[in-house]
């Protein structure tokens, strides 16, 4: 892709992650921070793809003159996301519908940040539209839950009584995670506009209809 947009002069979008963190030992997460990346455990290969991508990018931007802006995007949530996609929101939301455990892996005290999926694309948009070329920019919600209380809100919005069972934690998960949207606000004024409880009213409506469940 960076070779098709040397040739054709065209800018490229890549769409980084939050996963380049690692499990972070400096909290928010800035742009300016390298992570801290196991290379050889369960994540490394996403980690670490995404980390060399970003490299790839900067260097055909140094050497080539590609434009290309690179977004580190957090947790992102709404409607159109697959019920079995296996991500946090989605595994939580199905689980309560269907009147079923929600399930924790670890104690639940590790944090994450989760943003509405409208807010990113504006995120996006004013990223391709700004002026920063090869500048990482975090793109996600300030607002930090820990996983536990997370998964008891889910149930108090969907299936209040639902229980939420623990299991044994996963290697190398982050223990918290949130981004520092300095650098966002800063070059494309940008900031997250719909809250946390608002955009999971609107995923919830979303699966329902999935899942056929009349409202």
């Amino acid at each position: 892709m960076l070779g098709l947009a040397k040739r054709v002069k065209a800018r490229l979008l890549l769409t980084s992650t939050s996963e380049i963190y690692g499990d972070p030992e400096v909290h928010p997460q800035p742009e300016t921070y390298w992570g801290n990346v196991n290379t050889l455990g369960p994540r490394s290969c996403y980690d670490e793809g995404k980390r060399v991508a970003e490299t790839m990018c900067y260097c055909y931007s140094q050497e080539c003159g590609v434009q290309v802006r690179i977004a580190r995007i957090f947790n992102t949530f709404g409607p159109r996301m697959d019920p079995d996609d296996g991500r946090v929101v989605s595994n939580f939301i199905i689980k309560a519908l269907k009147g079923e455990a929600l399930e924790i892996y670890g104690d639940g005290s590790q944090t994450r940040s989760f943003q509405y999926v409208s807010d990113l694309v504006q995120g996006l948009i004013a990223l391709m539209n700004c002026d920063h070329n090869a500048t990482p920019i975090n793109l996600g919600n300030p607002q930090e839950f820990t996983v536990g209380d997370f998964a008891e809100k889910v149930v108090s919005m969907v299936a209040p009584g639902n229980k939420v069972i623990k299991l044994p934690a996963t290697k190398d998960d982050p223990k918290q995670r949130r981004p520092d949207i300095s650098r966002a606000a800063k070059l494309l004024n940008w900031r997250p506009k719909v809250d946390v409880n608002d955009g999971l009213k609107l995923a919830i409506e979303y699966f329902k209809g999935e899942l056929g469940i009349k409202t």
